[in-house]
């Protein structure tokens, strides 16, 4: 049995995973930096870059232990290379190249997108290709159509705001506690998802590209007109019933974007299922609502537990057995690169109606 080393440093999050090359996770820890940029509201690039040379090799050390394997016992190595804060993957990417050239082992750099776009398969393996996968989370809005493993096309993007960015943003003008993604999650259902009407955004070129900005616009908009002034209680359970409801109503418009852009690709691409990632993945009513969308269309739905919606190391190298089949190992001069790159992607126009 081959053993892969996964490593995940794209963001804020430190994380390190050992799989087997039938695609088994035999562990998955995560350091997490939440109390670190909490203060902040927001991920401090320079702060995350510190944190992960500190956690990463405990973290390592942790994943090792816990699947009970030492550093002889590997097979492949592999990192995330990009997107992401460019600080925090060269310290991610620059720990794998360290040890795979000290082991004499293939390194395989991994794109964070992709990574995402198959760790449904991790649960499901299962599921029926083609797929139509939504990516999903602070930093990207994308749809994409798998037909294969190594063939992903871009279907659409985001032309402004990410729906994760859009939703922290509205927590964060309500005073909640970061991050404000989950926090809104868990108010919604206390509030009535239609007292607000967001209009969606309107495409004037039929495009299937997604736009959040204007979302985020108006719910600030109903925030300033009003005058209204967000609760400073600490206790979440007592808020004026107003802010439930604005966080409902938003949650939905947010969901109803992301799911009609998807339903309308769908119906033009036809493929065999629908599979979503990313943090934003972890949404209940995101959740809920592709359930639902997959019974509509007749079509299998999917998407990871929690724990392998966000940043973790397990997708990475479960995205690197893909790489390691085809023997695409990196070269040793391999770098980061913190903007979106998609090193599969088919080039072809992307469909609009």
């Amino acid at each position: 049995m081959n053993l892969i080393l996964g490593i995940e440093t794209s963001c804020d999050d430190t994380s390190a995973a050992l799989l087997t090359d039938g695609g088994r996770v035999l562990s998955s820890v995560v350091a997490s930096q939440l109390e670190v940029h909490a203060p902040y509201g927001g991920v401090v690039p320079e702060l995350a870059s510190r944190h992960h040379l500190e956690n990463l090799p405990g973290t390592v050390a942790a994943a090792l232990a816990k699947a009970g394997a030492e550093e002889s016992d590997l097979s492949a190595v592999a990192a995330t290379a990009g997107p992401g804060l460019l600080g925090s993957l060269l310290v991610g990417l620059s720990y794998a190249k360290t040890l795979a050239w000290g082991l004499g082992l293939p390194l395989f750099t991994v794109n964070h997108v992709e990574a995402h776009l198959r760790s449904p398969w991790i649960e499901h393996p299962d599921l029926p290709y083609p797929a139509l996968s939504l990516a999903v989370s602070g930093g990207h809005s994308h749809l994409f159509f798998c037909a294969s493993p190594r063939q992903i096309r871009l279907v659409a993007g985001t032309r402004d705001d990410a729906a994760g960015e859009a939703l922290d943003k509205l927590a964060k003008h309500l005073h909640l506690p970061y991050p404000g993604g989950p926090v809104l999650d868990r108010l919604a259902p206390r509030g009535n998802p239609k007292a607000l009407s967001f209009s969606l955004p309107k495409m004037s070129t039929g495009s299937l590209d997604y736009s959040f900005s204007g979302l985020k616009t108006a719910a600030l908009h109903y925030l300033r007109t009003r005058a209204l002034i967000p609760s400073a209680v600490s206790d979440l359970d007592q808020l004026p019933s107003w802010e439930y409801d604005l966080v409902a109503s938003f949650q939905k418009r947010v969901v109803d974007h992301l799911l009609q852009r998807m339903k309308r690709a769908a119906l033009l691409l036809k493929p065999r299922s629908l599979t979503m990632a990313g943090g934003v993945a972890c949404n209940s009513l995101l959740r809920n609502r592709l359930l639902s969308l997959g019974e509509e269309l007749g079509l299998p739905a999917a998407f990871p537990s929690p724990s392998l919606c966000t940043d973790n190391a397990a997708m990475v190298a479960f995205r690197a057995l893909d790489l390691l089949r085809s023997r695409e190992a990196a070269p040793p001069e391999v770098d980061a690169f913190p903007t979106a790159h998609w090193q599969s992607v088919d080039r072809a126009p992307r469909p609009s109606c």
